[in-house]
């Protein structure tokens, strides 16, 4: 029997033995029937129609979700993710399902090729994934998954079995992608940061010639309108960049695309910080880990704090520039905001995170309903397109557990009361008009629905001089610890 398999059958032998207690709240309920509709019996589908296979931080947040309804089925979701981990330790993108048909989905398992073409890097043979990566919020939703049922977790072995892999995974990040020699991990293609279509890339696409529009059929067209969507010469360039390094057996460091982005490394360093907790629960010490976290939360603001522009910026490696660094892409993006996650930011970088949440360039708490991926008052806005100005569920999370972590109850309240009320309106949706609420792209989204139920059930008190939530403490996500089932 091979591994989903085994997985599949596990989860039907034991999901309603271990399944916590329901709750009559219609959030919870709808929440939960989101969550249902869209699982395969080994992992979720972001949605049905737009997105029919298993991506990669979607199963991570989907599980930090999932813990409240099933902790079996959210660890369930992790162990079928990491089991298309890749010999060099990434943890690819999608994990293709292979009863869906090819033309459901572009680029599909065809287009990667991913056991020839990443043969070299170790492709798994049984399963068909992509080449690239997604931001690595995997050790952190697996140390929270944990937490929200350590008996079962110690029963099955689960941090034992997903702790090498997860090392293995932050591994590649920090040498093989380190691109620019300063310490953090880089992206290569703008699907890797997960926000696809943002105004931030526009700059280093613009060197990069698009594949012809004959050369690939759009499938995202057929359940999103075309004006809510990446444009046709945007994703030529995204094909192009998926080709050259496909074709380059997925080798680092040669592309035309390197950038440094603050989200991808915030993740980064929170997912040390639990790896650190995991160590430690398996008998080990975290010391370490925790040293090159604080390590990389420096390299961070040295690398990509822009004081003038009161937050975070992307680094486009193969700009030109005279320190060979290369070069501050100044547009003003929610990935710029999300280090505020991390408990180690020094307290004036804190507060001045915070005026630009509640600034005129994102307006939380006064011109907007939930915080904006893009700057309002940015030459690209548009509060409709995909990444360029619509509000997502996922960045609202993490910026409501950073405010939370650095004490800012307030705006937190503020943004957690406006996910909760946004998701249950719009029946989940999976991106809306940060102005008005309006649902825009699929809905029964599965980040949402884990989300927003992840934020139903979380503790939100605060002890002055520390904050404490369910899922953090302040220092050093020494640091997250709660989730326990309530």
């Amino acid at each position: 029997m091979d591994r989903t398999a085994q997985l599949i059958t596990r989860s039907a032998e034991r999901s309603i033995a271990y399944d916590p207690p329901g709750s009559s709240h219609p959030l919870h309920v709808g929440a939960a029937r989101v969550l249902n509709g869209n699982w395969t019996g080994a992992s979720t589908v972001p949605s049905r129609g737009l997105y029919p296979h298993q991506w990669s931080w979607d199963s991570g947040f989907i599980a930090i979700g999932l813990r409240h309804l099933s902790p079996l089925r959210a660890q369930t979701e992790l162990e079928t993710l990491l089991a298309a981990q890749w010999g060099d330790g990434r943890i690819p993108h999608i994990v293709f399902n292979p009863s869906v048909p090819l033309d459901a989905y572009f680029p599909s398992p065809d287009f990667w090729r991913s056991s020839s073409a990443g043969h070299t890097a170790g492709a798994p043979r049984t399963v068909q994934t992509s080449g690239i990566v997604q931001p690595p919020v995997h050790a952190l939703a697996a140390w929270l998954v944990h937490r929200a049922d350590p008996g079962l977790s110690r029963a099955r072995g689960f941090l034992a079995r997903v702790y090498p892999r997860l090392a293995a995974w932050h591994r590649y990040l920090l040498h093989r992608r380190d691109l620019g020699g300063g310490g953090l991990a880089s992206v290569v293609h703008p699907w890797e940061q997960g926000m696809d279509n943002s105004p931030a890339w526009d700059l280093p696409l613009s060197r990069v010639t698009p594949a012809p529009a004959r050369s690939f059929r759009r499938a995202d067209l057929d359940h999103g309108a075309a004006e809510d969507r990446p444009t046709d010469l945007d994703y030529g360039r995204y094909v192009r960049l998926a080709t050259d390094y496909r074709d380059a057996g997925y080798a680092d460091g040669g592309g035309k695309f390197a950038v440094e982005d603050p989200a991808f490394n915030a993740l980064l360093i929170a997912s040390e910080h639990a790896l650190a907790r995991i160590a430690a629960e398996l008998g080990a010490p975290g010391t370490a880990r925790h040293a090159r976290a604080e390590r990389l939360t420096a390299a961070l603001v040295e690398r990509l704090w822009d004081p003038a522009s009161g937050m975070f910026l992307c680094r486009d490696l193969r700009a030109p520039a005279a320190d060979g660094r290369g070069a501050l892409i100044p547009e003003r993006t929610v990935s710029g905001l999300i280090p505020l996650l991390l408990p180690d930011l020094p307290r004036d970088l804190v507060a001045m995170l915070v005026g630009t949440v509640c600034g005129p360039h994102f307006g939380l708490g006064t011109s907007t309903r939930l915080l904006p991926s893009y700057d309002l008052l940015g030459e690209a806005f548009d509060p409709h397109r995909y990444w360029r100005g619509p509000a997502w569920f996922n960045t609202a999370w993490l910026l409501e557990r950073g405010l939370r972590t650095h004490g800012r109850r307030r705006q937190a309240d503020t943004l957690r009361e406006s996910v909760l009320e946004l998701a249950g309106a719009t029946d989940f949706a999976e991106y809306v008009d940060p102005y008005t609420g309006e649902a825009c792209g699929a809905t029964g989204f599965s980040w949402t629905a884990a989300l927003a139920l992840d934020l139903l059930h979380s503790d939100t008190a605060v002890t002055l001089g520390t904050t404490v939530t369910a899922d953090m403490e302040l220092k050093g996500l020494k640091g997250l610890k709660g989730g326990d089932r309530r």
